[in-house]
């Protein structure tokens, strides 16, 4: 799918997924997975496989890292989520920063009175610090963490929570994202999406993620928000 600017439409609102989108948080979640594993007596994994694994939580990360280093019985991996999340609050934004453009892209669109808000499968307690600590909390209206709602992306419920708190239709809310997820939430809700060709994909291909719209970055789709599709 090549790159292209949204569809042409106003929007009052954004909502923008957080790892992978805004913020690259692979090198980070990479040591935390390694210092787990060197908890557990288990190899180190290189940085690109733990990367394919973001995107659907930390249990879900810390699941395929133990899968991926020989398995093990419920107690390891209740273990292994504890140390996971110690490590990782330790150095949550120890390299990772916001993508190129991101901070930018944000600031052009509070110019522009978009409201603005930020959907992440990430817990509460790790996507407050992050978001503090890259500077981009101050540009949200809204944030809805993993366990802000019952049922987390792809489920329509984070992305109407966000919408509702913005006093926003998801018809004139753009989200965007780099994900399955992402999209499947966007779709569930009514929302318009696009992606990013950057990010945390999973292994999937950017066409098999069945967006709108891929945009060559967050700067592209700020212009295309402020501009209109």
């Amino acid at each position: 799918m090549a790159a292209a600017a949204a569809p042409r439409k106003r929007f009052r609102a954004a909502l923008f997924d957080l790892d992978g989108t805004l913020v690259d948080t692979a090198a980070d979640l990479a040591a935390a997975a390694n210092r787990m594993l060197a908890d557990l007596g288990r190899p180190a994994l290189d940085e690109e496989g733990v990367r394919d694994y973001v995107g659907k939580g930390v249990v879900n990360l810390v699941r395929r890292c133990v899968e991926a280093t020989g398995g093990g019985s419920e107690e390891d991996h209740r273990k292994a989520l504890e140390a996971f999340e110690r490590h990782y609050i330790a150095g949550i934004a120890d390299r990772s920063r916001p993508y190129p453009g991101v901070v930018d892209a944000l600031a052009a669109l509070e110019r522009a009175g978009i409201a603005m808000g930020c959907v992440t499968n990430k817990a509460g307690r790790f996507t407050e610090p992050l978001l503090e600590l890259t500077g981009l909390r101050r540009f949200f209206g809204v944030v809805v963490s993993g366990d802000t709602v019952e049922r987390k992306k792809p489920h329509a419920d984070p992305i109407l929570y966000a919408t509702g708190k913005l006093g926003a239709a998801p018809a004139d809310t753009l989200m965007v994202g780099d994900s399955l997820n992402d999209v499947r939430s966007a779709r569930a809700a009514g929302c318009p999406v696009v992606v990013v060709p950057y990010g945390y994909r999973e292994g999937l291909a950017l066409e098999d993620l069945g967006a709108d719209a891929v945009v060559a970055s967050v700067e592209e789709a700020a212009r295309s928000i402020t501009i209109g599709w």
